[in-house]
Parts: structure tokens; sequence; C-alpha cells
């Protein structure tokens, strides 16, 4: 994920802002951590560069 996307991307449940904690960085590009909606406190992970911003209760969460 892109940094910049910060600029556009926000909360589904509630539409405020997400907060960034990053895990994993590259070069330009976070590959881990999450999103957390600065209202709701709900957390979005970041896996492989990708962010999953369903809500909660449409995640597959796999087995660890």
């Amino acid at each position: 994920m892109k940094e910049d996307l910060m600029d556009i991307i926000c909360c589904p449940l509630d539409k405020h802002e997400l907060e960034l904690e990053v895990v994993q960085r590259t070069d330009d590009e976070i590959m881990e951590g999450r999103l957390v909606c600065t209202e709701c406190g709900e957390e979005y992970p970041i896996e492989d560069g990708i962010p999953n911003l369903l809500p909660p209760d449409m995640r597959e969460e796999s087995p660890a």
C-alpha cells in the first residue's frame, strides 16, 4: 500500500479518518501493518501491501 493512499481512504463504518500503524515497509510501500479508525477504534489489517477495508463481519479470518 502506498502511504499517499491515506489521503483518500476512510473508515467504511463511520467515514472517519484512519491512523496508520506500520509493521513492515519497503522503499515506498507499506507491506504489513494496520489502519485504525480514530473514532470507532475498528482495526483494518494491511497484509502483503493490501489493506483489507471490509467491515469486520464480512472478513474471512484465516486460521493462524
